[in-house]
C-alpha cells in the first residue's frame, strides 16, 4: 500500500512539474507580412521567386521544434512583397502590437517581413510600440523553397529572441542570419547575400544560434515605451520625399516635391550631406515655404554633423546625424504629425 501511494505521489509530481513547463513557455504571436520568407520559386535553384505565396502556418510548419520554445499563434496581417510595404500596413502592425502587448497574454511579437524594407518597417515600430516586450522582425534572402533556405532557421530564431526576457527593454530588435541587431542602426548592405544586414555605426546588440541567445549591447536611443511618438488615433501620415543627391544635380526635383505636396524633403546627400549650389537655393526656398529639409548622405556610413558642410542654421536645414535617409524619412514623418521648429525636429534627430 505505501509503495502505490509512492508511486501515486511521484506520478503526480512528474504530472504537477511536466504542466508547469509546458505553462512556462513564453507565448508569443507571429504577425505575417509576406516577403522573401514567405517566397515561392518554381525550382529550388532560381533566383526568380515571388514572394508572399506561402502563409504563416505553413511557415510554421517548415520549423521543426519551434513549438518546444513557445506557445505560437499566428496572424496574417498582409502578404506582399516589402517593396509594397506601406505607412497603412505600419500602422495597422503597430496598433495590433500595441494591443497584444498590452495584455498578459502575449510575452513577445514576430514579423515576419521582406528585407528591402525591413529596415523601415523597423524603425517605424522602434518609435511607435509602446511596451518593453521584445518585438523581433525577422525575414530571409531566399525564398521557402530555395536550397538551404535561411527562412526556417531566422524565423526559429526570432521566436527564441521574442521570448527570452533578456531581450526586454531593448528596442525593436532584427534577427537575421544569426546576427541579433538594433532597429535604429541595422540597414541592408547586399542585394542577394545572406549576411545583408550590417549595423556598422553601433554594432550588434547580440547574436543567437540556433534559439540560444548572446546579448551584449543595448541601443542608447530613445525607444518603445521613451518615445514621444502615439499613432493610436492616426490614420494617414504626412508625405515625406527623399531626393537622392549627385554630381550637376538638378534643383528642380525639389521644386516639384514641393509643388505637389510634400511636407518634409529628405536629401541624401553627398559626402556628409551635401548638395549643389543649385539644389542648396531651391532646397532653402522649401524651407522657406513650409517645408522641413533633412540633410542625410547616400554613403554607407559615417554621421552628418550640423553646420558642418553647410550653415544648417543659416538655411534652416537639420541633420540627420546617424540616420540613414530611409530612416530620416521614418522620423521626419512621424515628427510631423504636430508643428514643431527646425531646432525641435533637430533634436528629435540626435535623441531617436
Amino acid at each position: 500500500m505505501k509503495h502505490a501511494c509512492r508511486m501515486i505521489l511521484v506520478l503526480t509530481i512528474a504530472t504537477v512539474c511536466q504542466y508547469s513547463l509546458a505553462q512556462a513557455k513564453p507565448n508569443i504571436v507571429i504577425l505575417a507580412t509576406g516577403g522573401t520568407i514567405a517566397g515561392a520559386a518554381a525550382s529550388g535553384t532560381q533566383s526568380a521567386y515571388t514572394s508572399g505565396a506561402v502563409t504563416i502556418d505553413a511557415m510554421l510548419k517548415a520549423v521543426p521544434g519551434i513549438e518546444k520554445l513557445a506557445n505560437i499563434k499566428g496572424e496574417q496581417i498582409a502578404n506582399v512583397g516589402s517593396q509594397d510595404m506601406s505607412f497603412d500596413i505600419m500602422l495597422k502592425l503597430a496598433k495590433r502590437i500595441n494591443e497584444l502587448l498590452s495584455t498578459s497574454d502575449v510575452d513577445g511579437i514576430v514579423i515576419t517581413h521582406g528585407t528591402d524594407t525591413l529596415e523601415e518597417t523597423a524603425y517605424f515600430l522602434n518609435l511607435t510600440v509602446k511596451s518593453d516586450k521584445p518585438v523581433v522582425l525577422v525575414g530571409s534572402m531566399r525564398p521557402s523553397t530555395a536550397v538551404s533556405a535561411d527562412g526556417p532557421l531566422n524565423l526559429y530564431n526570432a521566436v527564441a529572441i521574442a521570448g527570452d526576457p533578456r531581450a526586454q527593454g531593448r528596442g525593436v530588435l532584427v534577427v537575421m542570419n544569426d546576427w541579433i541587431h538594433g532597429a535604429h542602426s541595422l540597414t541592408k548592405t547586399s542585394t542577394t547575400d545572406v549576411q545583408t544586414f550590417m549595423s556598422p555605426l553601433r554594432g550588434l546588440i547580440g547574436v543567437v544560434a540556433y534559439g540560444k541567445g548572446d546579448f551584449y549591447n543595448t541601443p542608447p536611443w530613445k525607444h518603445t515605451t521613451a518615445s514621444e511618438f502615439d499613432v493610436s488615433q492616426v490614420t494617414t501620415l504626412p508625405r515625406v520625399d527623399i531626393i537622392f543627391a549627385c554630381a550637376d544635380m538638378s534643383p528642380e526635383l525639389i521644386d516639384a516635391s514641393v509643388s505637389t505636396g510634400a511636407k518634409g524633403i529628405v536629401i541624401a546627400g553627398v559626402g556628409n550631406g551635401n548638395m549643389n549650389k543649385a539644389a542648396v537655393d531651391a532646397a532653402a526656398k522649401a524651407v522657406k515655404k513650409g517645408v522641413v529639409v533633412v540633410r542625410s548622405s547616400r554613403v554607407a556610413t559615417g554621421l552628418v554633423g550640423r553646420n558642418v558642410e553647410l550653415n544648417d542654421d543659416e538655411l534652416g536645414f537639420v541633420a540627420s546625424d546617424e540616420l540613414n535617409p530611409q530612416k530620416s524619412r521614418i522620423l521626419l514623418t512621424l515628427t510631423l504629425l504636430k508643428p514643431r521648429a527646425a531646432s525641435q525636429i533637430q533634436e528629435l534627430f540626435m535623441t531617436y
